[in-house]
């Protein structure tokens, strides 16, 4: 077994390394002057189970390449089997066609990573689980509840409720929220034709409460500041949020840190380059070194995560 580890997230891959005690495989990865990517491996892969460690974050379309660029490389040169650890899986929010003249990115994605010569996707709370269906290799999709209820379960919350920013995050929620043995409330959101949206009705009871919103990304911000501002209009104590990937582009970081949300805690599935007090990160390299693991000796990988906290 070795791991390769592309541009996207080198700390995430070193502490991976770390964990299972070996080192990552020697390889060169450049840009030539027009972008153009160059991978070259400096030694032998020759009948290897390799690893690759490559979240399709940002610039997600140069990380995607550098992906299939990796696997063409360990594929030319002999390994006996690629498997790409996708932290986080870019393009997964198209993953259906929203009007009559849309693409399914996701779909595509996952057609190229198949021909590409990957063997098995291992990735991190896809944004919609139909997604594994779009591949026919093996996925394993890693969910992070119990990560998320270790960490919870470390503070004192005066009467914690979990809540679903919107629909579309309600049985993550809800799966936490059964988990802890805690009520659920979901708020209801609607998206304006020019890219806003707004919260119309709040689907339970927030007042006097400490509001611990689950979601699976945080981009933009809008999402989160809005959920915030609406609970605590409705009287809840405090706001804390729990999101798996940190994409938060732009001036994301800057409008939470400005805004009434009381901390966010994120996993490491993506690399960040700006801190905040207000934010957290949890890691992952442990979770994922042990799902590798188990992968590699052909063990089931369920215990792992699936585990009643």
């Amino acid at each position: 077994m070795r791991i390769l580890s592309g541009t996207s997230n080198p700390l995430l891959a070193h502490e991976i390394c770390e964990i299972l005690e070996m080192r990552p495989i020697d390889a060169a990865i450049k840009r030539f002057s027009d972008g153009e990517i160059f991978v070259s491996l400096n030694e032998s892969v020759r009948g290897e189970e390799v690893f690759v460690i490559q979240s399709i974050s940002s610039p997600v379309n140069d990380h995607l390449m550098e992906l299939f660029m990796m696997t063409d490389a360990l594929k030319r040169n002999s390994a006996a089997k690629v498997t790409a650890v996708i932290p986080y899986f870019g393009y997964a929010r198209q993953d259906r066609k929203i009007d009559a003249r849309t693409s399914i990115s996701s779909k595509l994605v996952a057609n190229l990573l198949t021909v590409s010569g990957i063997s098995r996707i291992l990735t991190v709370d896809l944004h919609s689980d139909q997604i594994q269906g779009f591949f026919d290799i093996p996925v394993d999709n890693i969910k992070v509840s119990n990560l998320f209820i270790q960490d919870i379960l470390k503070y004192d919350f005066q009467n914690p409720v979990i809540v679903s920013p919107d629909i579309g995050s309600i049985n993550r929620a809800r799966h936490l929220a059964e988990k802890m043995n805690l009520d659920l409330v979901i708020l209801d959101k609607r998206r304006m034709s020019n890219g806003t949206s707004f919260v119309t009705n709040i689907m339970g009871d927030v007042a006097g409460k400490t509001c611990i919103i689950i979601d699976d990304m945080v981009d933009s911000g809008g999402t989160l500041i809005g959920a915030t501002d609406i609970l605590l209009e409705k009287g809840a104590k405090a706001v804390h949020a729990y999101v798996t990937h940190g994409i938060l582009s732009k001036e994301a970081l800057g409008k939470l840190e400005n805004s009434a949300l009381n901390s966010m805690i994120i996993t490491d599935s993506i690399a960040q380059q700006a801190h905040s007090h207000k934010l957290q990160l949890l890691p992952l390299a442990p979770l994922l070194s042990g799902v590798i693991q188990n992968i590699h000796l052909e063990k089931s990988i369920e215990g792992l995560f699936s585990n009643e906290i």
